[in-house]
């Protein structure tokens, strides 16, 4: 493998991607890095080009030949599942992500469900529809608690975990419309799995796989778990529940058998395959997949990174992992805490003044990356519904806990909020250790 400098550039505007940013500019092999579009997180680290419009495909790959680009980074789903990485491989630029067809890991919970139907993957039970009566009947005939998800790309809130039929039949009408998919709806109903969730990453190019760290994220967007389903209120790695036992069994009965049904079906997959795993009495089980890093597990898995992440990305793009090895300091544990805007996960009022995230980042080593904001001369403004991560290290969860919340609490930003009891449930694990 070539070890010349390369000018690389990462698509997204998030804080997955200020995350990404942050790891790649350290590398010896990053001569020159972009963003498109960015944010004020990423331009203290590359070149922000927020004039580049990802979804015009020709100008991405214009773009990447006259700056000479030798890999390119796609961070969010959508650009994934719109077919980036394909037109980007036809023009002969390494790009790290699936294709079109292999985003649909993503992109299509049916799909999903179909090939762990296929090919033995353990999963709930669960039914495809897209009509309103049958979908309907199905779910009387299951009972309640019962799940209801949105078949595409939701940014993580298509989801419905309802507790009565009453709800999950509005979650279905929702979806479908009372025209029974006449508007093109899909969607799939799948048992109410029980258990504690966690999110296992592997890096992937096309037929291997190697693991790539372990976290656990919060959801609902207040204390206790209550509230609607956001993006991610929070996430802390590595996640201890996920045992060596477990990653072994994750390894061979969820992502080798997915990777194995992909390349038979001729789209092999290749970058990063998220899984969501409910870990459950019967062992783990896939509630579903991302194609891509997390947000906000990006935010705790970049800062634990023990080494350089472009070589592997770049192995990954070209298809050859053979001699990879990537790994995370098992001595340090990583929490991020997200503020967001009053508001989220519906409508927020953007523009409002945040300042201290100077002093936050000068307590105890802590980093905060930038999601939903905008720079108006000299202020930090808001701009978005999720809007800082605010992310420390730590020998512990606890620590780590500690040093993220002292950070947070310098940032002077009266019109966001956060939760509060991010990692609670690992650190209470934690202290309970001892006298196991």
């Amino acid at each position: 493998m070539s070890q010349t400098p390369l000018n690389i550039l990462l698509v997204g505007s998030g804080g997955r991607e200020h995350a990404l940013a942050w790891a790649i500019a350290k590398s010896p092999l990053c001569q020159r890095l972009f963003v498109a579009p960015g944010n004020p997180g990423t331009a203290r680290h590359g070149e922000n080009r927020p004039d580049l419009a990802v979804a015009d495909h020709d100008a991405v790959v214009r773009f990447c030949r006259s700056e000479n680009m030798g890999l390119v980074v796609v961070g969010p789903e959508a650009p994934l599942v719109a077919g980036l990485v394909d037109d980007l491989t036809a023009a002969g630029i390494p790009a790290f992500g699936p294709t079109k067809a292999a985003a649909q890991l993503e992109g299509s919970k049916g799909f999903t469900k179909d090939l762990c139907a296929e090919y033995g993957i353990p999963t709930a039970a669960f039914g495809r529809f897209t009509a309103l009566d049958p979908a309907l009947a199905y779910l009387r005939s299951q009972g309640a608690p019962i799940v209801v998800k949105a078949d595409g790309l939701a940014a993580g809130k298509g989801v419905t975990v309802a507790e009565t039929l009453e709800q999950a039949e509005e979650a279905v009408r929702a979806i479908l419309g009372e025209a029974g998919g006449a508007q093109g709806g899909a969607l799939v109903i799948e048992e109410c799995l029980f258990g504690e969730e966690a999110s296992f990453f592997a890096l992937c190019d096309g037929t291997r796989a190697i693991p790539l760290g372990t976290a656990q994220d919060h959801k609902r967007v207040h204390d206790g778990d209550r509230g609607p389903n956001t993006g991610g209120m929070g996430a802390y790695s590595p996640a201890a529940i996920v045992t060596p036992e477990i990653e072994r069994t994750v390894m061979e009965a969820i992502i080798a058998p997915t990777l194995r049904g992909m390349a038979e079906r001729g789209t092999p997959f290749s970058g990063i395959l998220y899984a969501g795993l409910m870990l459950t009495d019967e062992g783990p089980k896939l509630i579903e997949y991302n194609t891509r890093f997390g947000d906000p597990e990006a935010q705790v898995l970049m800062p634990r990174l023990t080494g350089d992440l472009v070589p592997a990305l770049l192995a990954a793009a070209r298809g050859d992992l053979s001699g990879v090895t990537i790994g995370f300091d098992p001595a340090r544990a990583a929490l991020t805490v997200v503020m967001a805007a009053q508001g989220y996960p519906g409508p927020v009022t953007r523009g409002s003044e945040i300042r201290g995230v100077e002093a936050a980042e000068a307590e105890g080593g802590a980093i905060v990356f930038q999601a939903g904001t905008r720079r108006e001369g000299e202020r930090l403004l808001s701009d978005g519904g999720r809007v800082l991560a605010v992310t420390a290290l730590g020998a512990s969860v606890g620590q780590a806990q500690a040093r993220a919340y002292a950070a947070l609490d310098r940032i002077d930003w009266p019109e966001g909020f956060c939760r509060r009891d991010i990692g609670g449930r690992a650190v209470a694990r934690e202290n309970e250790a001892p006298s196991t």
